[in-house]
């Protein structure tokens, strides 16, 4: 199968490996280039048929990879791999690559809660070092006066403004945004699709028929057309025999060719972009986070206001209509003395609630706050500068490695909601160690860190 290589992709990771493996006399070369676009552009893939088209070895590091309960563990695992491709060049005589993997999920910071590590440190430290130096990397434990060979380091990230910002600077690391044009899009698709014998026509309606769609989606549609034939395969083997079918057989299962037809492809297409748009109005982790921390009050994806039913809530407010909604009917009435309420459309729900007696509820019993004055203190103090309030914690054994995990926000209208949703939380992690952070929600950073409570011993 031959893949489509964007010829523009290809002009710039040659020029940039050549260039690194070039002395030009008084030229500051970066030696890191990051690839960066949105998800699902083909940005490794491209890279991959690039070294395959120069004949280039690769080392690679995930940016999993980039994170360990052991400190200084990744910024070693760095410095190994990089004097492995090094040796590679050497021993073959060939050019090779560091390939780093999305960089941004092992090393990048995207909000003020996420754990800013000893790790994530010493990685952007390491990389800058290396960037400075790539002919004397060094060993923790052991130093080598040889110079080793250069070596260029790729990067591919979809987001790199969330790294640290000396190490993407442009005397370090250049830049590169793949975002594949139309051009680029039939040719790539055209190359997914090439042993199923579609037309150049075929392939232009289909890439203008989702035109915002990223190229994995292209693939995704091909895979979805085997589904019939496999769900097929499954009911006439049975069930309870498909294992006995498909693992250690001396005669796999073979299936005939499916229909690859544009009007099929569209179909299964429109019905990937359903299940997309599904997931994209749901939200339901935004919805269930914010019911907790508003007390049970939210908002619909589409901006309406609705709240978990409680019996004691009035019947109107309780299937989503607003305050201002019911006062202005009460107001207008209808004509018999009875207020003109508006009601839900009996096609959406068929769910009354009943209605909630006469009497108001009693508030719940008061009770006086268990938290030490110092805290208390201290969640003013922060709450008072307009600064966000957030808890990390973590128990006895990960306390000794900095692992901290993040806990929830605290609400921060006014200093009682946030004492009482604190207390509750220092409930819920009795015995592990919490931390109070304050959150400058401008700069996105940090400004407090203070552990307010320990576990007892």
């Amino acid at each position: 199968m031959t893949y489509y290589l964007s010829p523009r992709f290809l002009e710039k990771l040659a020029v940039h490996i050549t260039k690194n493996y070039l002395k030009l006399p008084q030229v500051k070369i970066p030696l890191l280039l990051g690839v960066h676009g949105r998800k699902g552009e083909g940005k490794t893939f491209q890279c991959e048929l690039v070294y395959e088209r120069m004949g280039i070895e690769v080392v690679h590091i995930s940016g999993g990879e980039l994170e360990s309960p052991d400190a200084g563990d990744p910024a070693r695992l760095i410095r190994l791999r990089y004097r492995e491709a090094a040796e590679l060049v050497r021993v073959r005589g060939k050019m090779a690559v560091l390939m780093i993997n999305d960089i941004d999920a092992g090393a990048g910071r995207f909000d003020a809660l996420t754990q800013y590590t000893v790790n994530t440190q010493l990685v952007n430290n390491t990389l800058m070092n290396i960037a400075d130096n790539p002919t004397n990397v060094q060993l923790p434990g052991s130093y080598d006066e040889n110079e080793i060979q250069r070596v260029p380091i790729i990067m591919t990230g979809n987001d790199l403004s969330t790294l640290y910002a000396p190490l993407i600077r442009d005397g370090r690391m250049d830049k590169f945004y793949w975002q594949p044009d139309r051009s680029d899009r039939i040719g790539i698709v055209g190359g997914i699709f090439e042993p199923d014998g579609l037309s150049s026509q075929d392939i232009t309606l289909l890439v203008d028929t989702f035109p915002t769609q990223a190229i994995d989606f292209f693939g995704a549609v091909r895979a979805q057309i085997y589904n019939e034939q496999i769900r097929d395969f499954i009911y006439s083997v049975g069930l309870e025999n498909v294992s006995r079918s498909v693992v250690n057989t001396t005669t796999p299962p073979s299936f005939r060719k499916p229909d690859f037809s544009i009007s099929h492809l569209i179909e299964v297409g429109d019905r990937l972009v359903r299940e997309q748009r599904r997931v994209d109005d749901m939200r339901l982790a935004n919805e269930y986070n914010r019911v907790l921390q508003s007390g049970g009050a939210s908002s619909a994806p589409d901006g309406s206001f609705y709240r978990a039913y409680n019996p004691n809530d009035n019947p109107a407010e309780a299937r989503g209509v607003t305050r201002d909604a019911v006062a202005e009917a009460s107001a207008s009435g209808n004509g018999n003395g009875n207020p003109q309420c508006p009601m839900p459309d009996s096609s959406q729900s068929t769910y009354s609630p009943t209605p909630p007696p006469s009497h108001s509820p009693t508030p719940p019993p008061s009770h006086p706050s268990t938290l030490p004055p110092d805290v208390r203190d201290q969640v003013n103090n922060i709450l008072s500068q307009g600064y966000r309030l957030a808890l990390e914690h973590v128990d006895q054994r990960r306390f000794q490695t900095n692992a901290w995990q993040s806990g929830p926000t605290l609400p921060s209208q006014d200093a009682a909601s946030a004492s009482v949703a604190l207390e509750r939380c220092l409930g819920d992690y009795a015995q592990d160690y919490v931390r109070l952070i304050g959150i400058d929600p401008k700069t996105k950073q940090r400004v407090v860190e203070q552990i307010i409570q320990r576990p007892k011993r």
